[in-house]
């Protein structure tokens, strides 16, 4: 039987900034919550996708949250 391989969630949103030196968005209301994904690599991929379709937009970002270190902050004892 295959071992299931260990939830690693992350969170991917964006919007439009306030400026580009800062992480402060412009308006709460429209961060676009992409979704909860259960690894690095699918999170990543969204992320992606989102950053290539908003590119001619300087001043919209997306972030990728490790959201399992702040469920779990302690590190994985080997």
């Amino acid at each position: 039987m295959e071992q299931e391989q260990k939830q690693l969630l992350h969170l991917v949103f964006g919007g439009e900034l306030s400026s580009l030196e800062g992480i402060t968005f412009k308006d709460l209301a429209k961060v676009d919550v992409v979704g909860v994904f259960p690894n690095y690599a699918s999170a990543h991929a969204a992320w992606k996708a989102k950053a290539q379709a908003t590119v001619d937009q300087a001043q919209t970002r997306y972030f990728i949250v490790h959201l399992h270190r702040l469920l779990d902050p302690e590190p994985a004892k080997s």
